[in-house]
């Protein structure tokens, strides 16, 4: 969340200054009713323009009734009450603006943050940093350990690869020599080599990048809560005026209507409902960057969820172990984990994990060596450890189902087999259960990941349908198509890379932004800062409260704006009193969004059930 910056936001400063300095100065008719006009014309002139934006979005806008009540109170020389007005308008859209915050930074951002530079080869075997842009096909690059990949190519060497920002597969990947590459991946080894085979414009992080740029474009902008009510408010209250004209052939009491019926509720008490809606979603771990966002969050029936990162955890983690007979669970673990705290591989901080799960105390190791991506070596309390792929001649007893497997040898000896995946999220299942409770009425699961892992995971979550092996595009088409078919708001929810298009095209993306996912985060409407999609429940369960309670508090302001526009029909209200009466209503409503939002869902989750005993 930002502050207000006054120079962004002057007129807002002008119209309050010119209010407070015409009250101040009321004794000089002449000298308050010039700075009142000052107030009442910078309210003018926004209401000039934003009328004129909505009539090019084919919008009846609520700022056109501010419009119209403000030149009628100038040419009758109610300046106070054109003053007030125009303080209300300017009050309400700054509050909007705020609202959104920085979505139109969102794209630039993510430009900013992809590859810019290649660890060019030379021929003489040195390396020299140059901008990617001057890198052309043949090239040979280095990537170092950590790494993004910057461009795609073919491989030099062997390599180990986290892919799982492109492609949602959540374990390391080893690409041979001669393979193709794509930027975006991650060198979770040793540094490698590699072959240009297309320029920077056409890689794959460039065409994610203008996937985003053109889902953004398209997608559908949504009409503000104030303007759909405007639709039949202002033909009524124009209708309501010139009635009141004709009966009583006075201007002032038509225009005394005009100006009772200004709907600051509308202008005024629905963004403050919205905004304090998004403060409360904030801290419950979701950020929603605009107000459209949150809208769209209370009024969705389907969501569609990405596997990796999102459902899961997003890396590897100890679930499966075996141990040779004789052998301590317990000690095999001390000693793996004691010799893995040296290697910076993932399922080395797997192991590190499992290890800290149990409360063992890690050992001190010397001679360590590792291969990258095989082995590691060393000696742990006298024996020598030894950490890697299986041998192909495993006993009878070393069988796991696990996706990735990992063997422990001591003195020569294997000892245990364990075995790695990437766990479902206990939480996962909390939030599903809690969505479908708050309305959503089909989950998808949308997935790059194989199929049969994808399937696994569906079936945890009770989803209504389970598509695996997507590619950026074919995500993205996805949600279009689901927009299509469902007329009500879809929310996409994804952490990678490959998520960034169909986050940007989603009626609601949500990214989970505690991996450091930058580029999802950024495309993404909804950016859950903490490391747990029950964050997402919450946000849905928040939106949904703060949605109706804007909604209440525009019918509750209207309603009275309806009672006050009757008095000022039948001559009760004179313009100035309008303008009065209209800001005490206007005090009601907003009191009324401020008012507690009740929620749906229990206030604490379920704790986690423990890992598997070893």
């Amino acid at each position: 969340m930002h502050t207000i910056n006054i120079k962004r936001y002057w007129f807002l400063a002008l119209t309050v200054l010119s209010l407070a300095l015409g009250l101040a100065l009321a004794s000089s008719e002449v000298l308050s009713n010039s700075i009142l006009s000052t107030g009442a014309a910078v309210g003018l002139l926004l209401s000039v323009r934003w009328t004129i934006a909505s009539i090019q979005n084919r919008e009846v806008s609520s700022d056109s009734l501010a419009l119209i009540a403000i030149v009628a109170a100038l040419l009758v020389s109610e300046f106070l009450a054109a003053a007030i007005i125009s303080l209300m308008l300017a009050t309400g859209r700054a509050l909007e603006d705020w609202a959104k915050g920085k979505s139109q930074s969102e794209l630039k951002a993510l430009l900013e943050r992809a590859p810019k530079i290649a660890h060019l080869l030379l021929t003489n075997a040195k390396v020299k940093d140059v901008d990617l842009a001057e890198i052309k096909i043949g090239d040979r690059i280095r990537v170092l350990g950590g790494e993004v990949v910057p461009i795609d190519g073919v491989l030099l060497s062997n390599a180990e690869l986290d892919e799982s920002a492109l492609t949602g597969e959540p374990m390391p990947v080893n690409r041979l020599l001669g393979e193709q590459v794509s930027s975006g991946v991650v060198n979770s080894a040793a540094s490698f080599e590699l072959q240009v085979s297309c320029l920077p414009k056409d890689s794959t992080y460039a065409n994610l990048i203008r996937l985003v740029e053109q889902a953004t474009a398209s997608s559908a902008r949504s009409v503000r809560l104030a303007n759909r009510w405007a639709l039949w408010f202002v033909p009524f209250t124009l209708i309501l005026s010139a009635v009141s004209f004709l009966v009583s052939g006075d201007v002032l009491v038509a225009v005394a209507v005009l100006i009772a019926a200004t709907p600051c509720p509308l202008i005024l008490a629905i963004p403050v409902a919205i905004i304090s809606g998004m403060s409360k979603a904030a801290s419950r771990g979701a950020l929603i960057k605009t107000g459209d966002a949150l809208e769209h969050l209370a009024k969705a029936k389907v969501v569609m969820l990405d596997k990796t990162g999102t459902l899961t955890r997003g890396g590897p983690a100890v679930t499966e172990a075996v141990f040779s007979a004789g052998a301590s669970a317990e000690e095999v673990v001390r000693l793996a984990a004691s010799l893995e705290l040296h290697s910076p591989h993932v399922v080395a901080k797997a192991i590190v994990t499992e290890a800290e799960r149990m409360k063992l105390a890690l050992l001190p190791a010397s001679d360590v060596s590792e291969s990258h991506g095989r082995q590691i070596t060393g000696s742990v309390d006298g024996k020598r450890v030894e950490v890697g792929q299986p041998p192909a001649d495993l006993p009878s007893w070393a069988k796991v189902t696990s996706t990735l497997r990992v063997a422990v040898s001591v003195d020569g000896k294997l000892v245990a087999l364990l075995g790695l995946d990437d766990p479902i999220r206990e939480d996962s299942l909390h939030t599903v259960d809690a969505m479908r409770k708050l309305g959503i009425e089909r989950v998808i699961l949308v997935s790059g990941d194989i199929q049969k892992t994808a399937d696994e995971i569906g079936k945890q979550i009770n989803a209504n349908e389970v598509i695996a092996e997507c590619s950026p595009e074919q995500k993205l088409e996805l949600v279009r198509r689901e927009m299509k078919q469902d007329s009500k708001s879809v929310i996409l929810v994804g952490d990678g890379i490959n998520d960034a298009p169909a986050l940007a095209a989603a009626s609601v993306g949500v990214a989970m932004g505690a991996r450091g996912a930058t580029a999802a985060s950024e495309a993404a409407d909804v950016v859950i800062i903490e490391d747990s999609i029950s964050h997402l429940a919450y946000a849905i369960d928040i939106s949904q409260g703060a949605y109706s309670k804007a909604k209440q508090a525009g019918l509750i302001g209207m309603s009275l704006s309806i009672a006050a526009m009757l008095s000022a029909a039948f001559g009760v209200l004179n313009p100035t009193q309008a303008a009065i009466t209209q800001e005490v209503i206007d005090a009601a409503a907003i009191l009324w969004a401020l008012t507690p939002l009740t929620s749906k869902l229990k206030r604490n989750w379920p704790k986690p059930k423990p890992g598997p005993t070893l």
